[in-house]
């Protein structure tokens, strides 16, 4: 069933926002301070290709000050709206009975855009 949503998401949306995030990654990583920012947003935009399948949890070794000041610098710096358009979204896809597994991939991709750092895609 993961797959049939997998597809599903990549031909109705998830190849673009992969794509996106992909490319904003690239981005962050022309520049030395950037590159921890981009590998995060690169990972993340792997993980919105084939979000299906996968759950966001915090990891097991995360280191707790950097970890902690990387976050609070992503959220400063764009994270927030981010989040909010995956949260917008989600609310979007879930007022329709179809949309609702699409919505929850959503709220699963709010919170790994909102604290990368110390998360990490455990698929199953």
């Amino acid at each position: 069933m993961n797959f049939i949503g997998n597809i599903i998401w990549v031909v109705f949306g998830g190849a673009l926002i992969s794509l996106v995030y992909l490319l904003g990654g690239l981005l962050l990583c022309l520049t030395i301070v950037g590159i921890p920012f981009g590998v995060q947003i690169m990972r993340l935009g792997l993980f919105a290709l084939w979000p299906f399948g996968g759950d966001v949890q915090p990891k097991k070794n995360a280191t707790g000050c950097l970890q902690l000041l990387m976050n609070v610098l992503w959220i400063i710096f764009g994270g927030i709206e981010v989040a909010l358009a995956h949260l917008s979204l989600g609310v979007v896809f879930c007022c329709t009975i179809i949309g609702i597994p699409f919505g929850l991939q959503h709220f699963k991709l709010m919170l790994y855009s909102l604290l990368p750092f110390g998360h990490e895609v455990v698929r199953r």
